[in-house]
């Protein structure tokens, strides 16, 4: 299917205001609207989260009377249910949405662990939540199409939402947009220091994505194996909330989040309870590379954010900013020195290895290690 259709099928339908968090399925559509190929949209928003994308889409309504189409991957059907149920349904307010979700865990498709579950009840949350949709994939005609867009259509005008499940593969490929940023420090050089700084006991969580890929490689070649490791591969955004019940639970050791900027704005309000709540042996590392890298390299809806601030205005004790390894290794042993709750931003550079691995065992072998690591 031609991208370009597809985005124009969506103008004819009257959506102008497009919003939601990149997805891998959804590449292709993702940066088709970002870089605004066809000029036929007039904005295109990257949200915080999905649910926050699904209120920019009732203020759309409420202010014009129009639908605005909302993406994301099927993950995100759980950030969602709230402003749907409580507010968009047609028993409270009856606010039309379009939305394309990318279909990750399909079943019989081979994927990665944190997408089965949610890959099997994809559909069956839609029909719960009162969403008609219908399922296209890379054989879906234009004709189809077509036709599928006049049901989207009428199920608006009746001031419901309707859904098109979008399976991988669909869209024809073409040559991506390849964001970069003005970082010099890669990622995984961040890591690498991080995983030399840290001690024999402490204990590490880290986000979903690219930042637990490269921390498991690092840690096996560094240390020999990844047992102080609990990677949070799906739940984007809980990873310093799980920390965070680790370290108040484990007060004779240090927890280090390893988090990204996405995730971090993701669930936002965790730093302010954090802050209020401090725990002197919790570090809080935030990777900040800008973008959504693991799903395309999309920018967040807050690039360029200073979220040192933010986390000193939330009432974290210490907070730094660095941009090379020197000032990372200089503020890690400050850090060690201090024993209390920290919040580390390290700006890096978009981009990983084009080999590297994912992990090996399982999220209830993972989770089995790392706790066995602590009895």
């Amino acid at each position: 299917m031609r991208i370009e259709e597809f985005v124009c099928n969506l103008y004819k339908s009257g959506i102008e205001t497009i919003a939601g968090i990149p997805d891998s399925t959804l590449n292709q559509f993702c940066d088709y609207i970002e870089n605004n190929e066809n000029n036929l949209l007039k904005t295109h928003i990257v949200t915080e989260n999905e649910g926050g994308a699904v209120g920019i889409a009732i203020g759309e309504y409420l202010a014009t009377g129009r639908a605005a189409c909302v993406y994301m991957q099927n993950s995100g059907l759980g950030n969602i249910v709230n402003p749907i149920t409580s507010l968009a349904h047609q028993e409270v307010y009856g606010i039309p949405i379009l939305f394309l979700i990318g279909w990750r865990g399909e079943p019989g498709i081979k994927d990665e662990p944190q997408h089965k579950f949610m890959g099997r009840i994809t559909i069956g949350m839609l029909e719960l939540l009162d969403i008609d949709y219908s399922v296209v994939d890379n054989g879906t005609t234009q004709q189809e199409m077509d036709d599928i867009f006049k049901k989207a259509k009428k199920c608006l005008s009746c001031s419901k939402q309707f859904a098109i499940v979008i399976k991988k593969g669909t869209f024809d490929k073409r040559e991506l947009c390849t964001y970069r940023s003005k970082q010099a420090l890669a990622r995984e050089d961040a890591i690498r220091e991080i995983v030399k700084w840290m001690r024999a006991d402490d204990l590490i969580v880290s986000t979903t994505g690219k930042i637990s890929r490269e921390l498991y490689e690092q840690m096996d070649s560094i240390r020999g194996n990844h047992k102080q490791v609990f990677l949070t591969v799906g739940g984007m955004g809980h990873a310093k909330m799980i920390a965070y019940g680790i370290a108040q639970r484990r007060r004779s050791q240090r927890v280090i989040c390893l988090d990204g900027d996405g995730a971090v704005l993701m669930h936002m309000g965790g730093l302010a309870m954090i802050g209020q709540h401090p725990l002197s042996n919790l570090v809080h590392i935030c990777l900040d590379n800008e973008a959504h890298e693991s799903v395309g390299g999309m920018p967040t809806g807050a690039a360029g954010l200073d979220y040192c601030k933010i986390a000193r205005d939330s009432g974290y004790p210490y907070v730094s900013k660095v941009s090379t390894k020197a000032e990372l290794s200089e503020i890690l042993s400050e850090v060690r020195r201090r024993e209390e709750l920290a919040f580390i931003q390290v700006k890096v550079a978009i981009g990983s290895r084009r080999d590297l691995t994912r992990p090996k065992e399982s999220p209830e072998e993972n989770k089995r290690a790392f706790m066995d690591m602590m009895e």
